[in-house]
């Protein structure tokens, strides 16, 4: 059996791909895919994993977290997971000292859980510079400093996460991509966490677009597909940021960023290393980098 799971990250989607991904149920049950409801399984694998402690799971464990997750009788030929603190939730992201320290530990257990099965994991990822603000925001009154654990933030690399998802879970296939190309790659994103083919029509592939952009734009974005359909999904980018770039929602994609200390250079540094950050991912062996 094939297990997609959206790991997260924290502050990019929260749970929006998923909820697109559900958009397409009718389609996906006659291909043997299955997407249960979060309340059955996020509660149970964290559970699980705390209770294993990084050791062996019984040799029926497997058994019974699927017997759990789907319905009496039901069989899948894909299971599609997700939960946005998979990894660790907002507030612990720097704990320790490590950026995203618990990300190789967490992965391996998934791996021992399912051993028998094909595990998919899906990533997306933020600049430093919003994301860490962001996850702040959700620390519940944290100082900031406290929150940061002492990392300095320009050490902060998204390709150490993916390396140590990659040690700990090799066998495991590992899809990337940014959270600031999302609306733009949407339909590509529904499409390969579900497990449909790259042409394949899906429901829900404006879900992010329809958030972020005016109605007027959304309106008129759909009459021009419909009358231009594009010829792949490049071409359908380029229409989408064209009319993201006229009727976008200001108060949506612009992040203002206000802490002690963050001054404009320190922004466009954080911006500049994760930038590079993000070639260096692209090029790592057993990683699918979706970009825009």
């Amino acid at each position: 059996m094939d297990i997609a799971f959206h790991i997260g990250a924290n502050c990019t989607d929260e749970d929006r791909l998923l909820r697109s991904v559900t958009k397409n149920l009718p389609n996906l049950a006659g291909r043997g895919t299955r997407v249960p409801n979060p309340a059955r399984y996020r509660r149970l694998l964290r559970e699980t994993i705390q209770h294993l402690r990084g050791g062996s799971p019984e040799p029926d464990t497997r058994d019974v977290l699927i017997d759990a997750i789907l319905d009496h009788g039901e069989t899948t030929e894909r299971l599609v997971l997700g939960n946005p603190a998979f990894i660790c939730t907002p507030a612990r992201i720097c704990e320790a000292g490590c950026f995203h320290e618990l990300a190789g530990f967490k992965a391996r257990s998934l791996a021992a859980l399912f051993p028998e099965d094909r595990i998919e994991m899906f990533l997306g990822i933020r600049n430093p510079a919003s994301f860490l603000p962001a996850c702040w925001e959700q620390a519940r009154g944290r100082g900031f400093d406290e929150f940061m654990a002492g990392l300095d933030p320009r050490t902060i690399l998204w390709s150490d996460v993916v390396a140590r998802l990659r040690q700990a879970a090799p066998e495991a296939r590992l899809t990337v991509w940014c959270d600031e190309d999302s609306a733009l790659i949407w339909p590509e994103l529904v499409r390969a966490l579900a497990g449909l083919d790259e042409d394949a029509p899906v429901e829900g592939g404006l879900d992010l677009v329809d958030e972020i952009m005016r109605p007027e734009g959304a309106a008129r974005l759909r009459d021009y597909l419909a009358s231009h359909p594009p010829a792949n999904a490049a071409q359908q980018r380029r229409v989408v940021s064209a009319f993201l770039d006229k009727y976008a929602r200001a108060e949506v994609v612009e992040t203002e960023i206000d802490l002690p200390g963050w001054d404009t250079a320190l922004l466009a540094d954080l911006t500049a290393i994760y930038e590079a950050d993000l070639q260096r991912i692209a090029a790592m062996e057993g990683v699918r980098f979706l970009a825009a």
